[in-house]
């Protein structure tokens, strides 16, 4: 079964495939693909075979999926990623299945918005972003960080959604090596040149490696008014609830401005313990703004 959608899925996106192609993605044989077409065309799906170069099966232009072939929640998570994709799309490269699969009487319980507050312009980076993806083009924009801000051209490979956010993996050809870059963060890209595209070491496709070895590790005191941001985060079982009913939280850290700015966010609710270089900028910070409100 799980073949048959993915031969069906094959269809819908590429157009058109063979059966010598479909056999050796799915590592069969020829004869096993044949009753699998064969299966589908009874299930009512109309395939069409064409001979001679440049053929191979298809299914009927203007043919609508039956939706009874999937399950109510099985399409409803399809049709949620869909729309889903769909939020930060500019191109609309996906309505026409979504067109396929409409008329189900399954409520919509699942709904997904990949857009920020500024949807219109992710959506334009994100197409320029897939455009240099798909033509091997060179990547330039404008970065902000911490420190600063630069101009930076890239390799880009994957397009990656992850902590709330969206990222572009890409080889950094001043850094020399592959780096992830904030969507949010990077504006004004353009695609130039064409490269040679390079091998990505494994690692580079796991993401979750640049948070696991904190370098820094935090100490702080929480008012309970609080709470409901630090389970928000970090789980109920972030912190210990201290005798003054205060919110003791140990947590690490890979970056010193991350940390930084995170605890600034509580403003006078959280009192650091350690470490001291946090301390001691946090008291710079206070008595930078104590001078600033004082002298107006």
């Amino acid at each position: 079964m799980n073949r048959l959608f993915g031969i069906l899925t094959i269809l819908l996106k590429q157009g058109r495939s063979t059966a010598p192609e479909l056999a050796a993605r799915f590592e069969v044989s020829r004869r096993t693909i044949n009753r699998d077409i064969e299966t589908l065309c009874q299930a009512g799906i109309p395939l069409v075979t064409t001979q001679g170069c440049g053929g191979g099966i298809s299914i009927a232009e203007g043919y609508r999926i039956d939706t009874t072939l999937f399950s109510a929640e099985e399409l409803e998570t399809l049709l949620a990623g869909l729309k889903g994709v769909l939020s930060i799309s500019e191109t609309p490269d996906f309505r026409p299945l979504l067109e396929k699969l409409s008329g189900s009487p399954a409520e919509d319980t699942l709904l997904i918005d990949l857009a920020n507050f500024d949807g219109r312009n992710l959506a334009l980076k994100i197409t320029t972003i897939k455009q240099a993806i798909r033509n091997r083009q060179l990547l330039t924009f404008r970065y902000y960080y911490p420190k600063g801000e630069c101009q930076r051209t890239i390799e880009p490979y994957r397009l990656l959604f992850k902590w709330s956010a969206w990222y572009v993996l890409g080889y950094c050809t001043s850094r020399q090596g592959f780096r992830l870059f904030k969507l949010n963060r990077l504006w004004e890209p353009e695609t130039g040149s064409t490269f040679v595209a390079r091998q990505i070491p494994l690692q580079e496709l796991m993401p979750d490696r640049y948070f696991e070895e904190p370098a820094f590790h935090l100490k702080a005191l929480f008012e309970n008014q609080v709470k409901y941001r630090l389970i928000e985060e970090y789980g109920p079982n972030c912190f210990i609830e201290t005798t003054d009913g205060r919110l003791l939280l140990e947590r690490g850290f890979v970056s010193y401005e991350n940390m930084l700015e995170w605890v600034l966010s509580f403003g006078g609710q959280a009192e650091v313990l350690a470490p001291e270089c946090l301390r001691s900028a946090l008291l710079q910070q206070a008595q930078a703004l104590l001078k600033k409100y004082c002298e107006t």
